[in-house]
């Protein structure tokens, strides 16, 4: 039999078909879902206090689904599958099958088709994800519209957990500072493929189908080729890791872009809310997603780095030769680590609003003022000019840090 909520939301006019199979929990707050086009399909779940659902939203149309504190933005579609403490910023569509979960944000019209799964993911405007995707812990940006947009093809994966037991393997395609522009070149990585975290890759690349990347790409606009491994059988050296300041690098990259973002959603984000309060709890949720994000980053650092503590010892077990290239190198991360947990914990609770942020700030202002608060048609109107400075306001954040901690290539 129907509880009160379900008929409390059909009384404020959402659609919700056979609704004796629709839960919804005692704690959703009713004014978080709206009653103008909504529709809640037969056998959905909706929990959680922090659930929000605007107009003009589907849940649940190709397979039941299950909302647990999940904020779905306008004109948004997420057809079937388990959504948990993730961000929809407006007109996504989301396929059957769906496993998304904690820290992950789509910004507007980022979209995927069935079966994929998303943990810590963040996918800018436009970005397209096939079917059959494991993309956990990534970040993508890249492309200028719906019709140019970066997109990942069928049964790709990111391999995001090591043999060493670790999560320090987050990747990056494309960057913040150029991202949020819109205005970048997109990147597409070819199906039946897979990213060996972490890496970075450059705007404009495309991985060739079936392809196994495991090195970065700075360069743009490049064919990528990966080929399987050989055939071989090798000793296995337990708990020893190689490439450290690989790892380490594109993990500092992937933090201060990050942090770089959060003054994007501090400074920028807020310019585009118009008296809704739905518009602000949207915001509020993809802030506090990016926190998510940047915790579980500096967490999964400070993880590692007991890992290559053991590492270390392993190395030095073996030789006599303390000066080897290796142990000299993790010895620099090992040492790197607590001052970059430091460098990011201190700038991410600092507001790096400078000159240059504040004066494109006010270009932003003017052109709102000039149209309406649309972030995508605002953003795109930018001319280069306009877009390089904000580019290198947040360029500026990011590059402080790593500045101060980058270590070159073994």
């Amino acid at each position: 039999m129907e509880n009160t909520i379900v008929k409390a939301l059909i009384k404020k006019g959402v659609k919700i078909f056979n609704p004796e199979s629709v839960y919804i929990s005692d704690d959703v707050n009713l004014d978080r879902i709206s009653g103008e086009n909504v529709t809640i399909y037969a056998g959905c779940k909706i929990i959680g206090e922090n659930c929000l659902i605007m107009r003009n939203s589907q849940i649940g149309y190709e397979a039941p689904a299950t909302l647990e504190n999940t904020l779905v933005g306008e004109n948004t579609k997420l057809n079937g599958g388990f959504f948990k403490g993730a961000v929809f910023a407006g007109d996504n569509v989301f396929g059957s099958g769906a496993h998304v979960r904690d820290g992950t944000i789509l910004e507007e019209q980022a979209n995927a088709a069935h079966t994929v799964g998303l943990k810590q993911t963040i996918l800018f405007p436009f970005v397209t994800l096939g079917s059959l995707i494991n993309f956990c812990d990534c970040f993508m940006a890249g492309g200028t519209s719906r019709e140019n947009h970066s997109e990942v093809g069928s049964s790709y994966i990111h391999f995001n957990y090591t043999q060493n037991q670790d999560k320090a393997t987050p990747s990056m395609m494309g960057n913040v500072h150029h991202g949020v522009m819109l205005k970048s070149n997109p990147i597409f990585l070819g199906g039946q493929g897979g990213l060996v975290g972490p890496v970075r890759i450059a705007y404009g690349c495309l991985t060739a189908a079936g392809s196994i990347i495991r090195k970065n790409e700075l360069k743009t606009d490049r064919i990528l080729f990966g080929g399987a491994v050989k055939a071989a059988s090798i000793p296995r050296q337990l708990h020893v890791y190689s490439h450290v300041s690989h790892i380490f690098n594109n993990n500092i990259y992937y933090i201060a872009g990050l942090i770089s973002l959060k003054s994007w959603y501090k400074h920028i984000r807020p310019l585009f809310i118009f008296n809704d309060l739905s518009q602000e709890l949207l915001l509020k949720g993809m802030q506090d997603n990016l926190d998510n994000c940047i915790k579980e980053r500096l967490h999964q650092l400070e993880k590692f780095s007991k890992k290559l503590n053991l590492s270390k010892q392993i190395l030095i077990s073996k030789t006599k030769d303390n000066t080897l290239k290796s142990i000299i190198l993790h010895e620099k991360v090992i040492e790197k680590i607590p001052i970059a947990i430091e460098i990011f914990t201190r700038e991410y609770e600092k507001d790096n609003l400078n000159k240059t942020g504040e004066a494109f700030i006010k270009i932003v202002q003017k052109k709102i003022s000039r149209t309406e608060k649309k972030y995508i048609k605002v953003i795109q109107s930018l001319d280069l000019e306009e877009r390089e400075k904000g580019s290198c306001w947040l360029f500026d954040i990011e590059q402080k840090m790593i500045d101060k901690l980058f270590i070159r290539q073994e």
